[in-house]
């Protein structure tokens, strides 16, 4: 459900510069609807892991899948600093799945 919630939410973000701040339909419905698939594919994924685990988790992919698809889709490159930052983010999370005690390993 987790990486359901994370595709949702990247693809949504997607649509969300593809519908020109609101003013394109499609994209803009599939903004909406992809970012309530997410929320409820997350919502579902909270009944087996804590809330701040599966934050981590969500938002650290999603971060580093949307850089992505922004350097390849719409030519948004980023600097040192920014992919810098982007690596402390997903060390954090690497960090949390592998050393945490508060999520299950099973």
């Amino acid at each position: 459900m987790l990486a359901g919630a994370i595709v949702a939410e990247v693809a949504g973000t997607t649509f969300l510069q593809k519908s020109e701040q609101f003013t394109k339909l499609l994209p803009s419905i599939a903004t909406a609807g992809l970012y309530a698939l997410a929320f409820f594919l997350l919502s579902i994924a909270l009944k087996h892991m804590p809330l701040a685990i599966a934050y981590a988790i969500w938002s650290g992919v999603g971060i580093v899948l949307t850089a992505v698809i922004g350097a390849v889709l719409f030519r948004q490159m980023l600097d040192l600093p920014a992919m810098i930052g982007i690596s402390l983010i997903v060390s954090g999370v690497v960090v949390a799945q592998l050393f945490s005690r508060t999520l299950s390993h099973a």
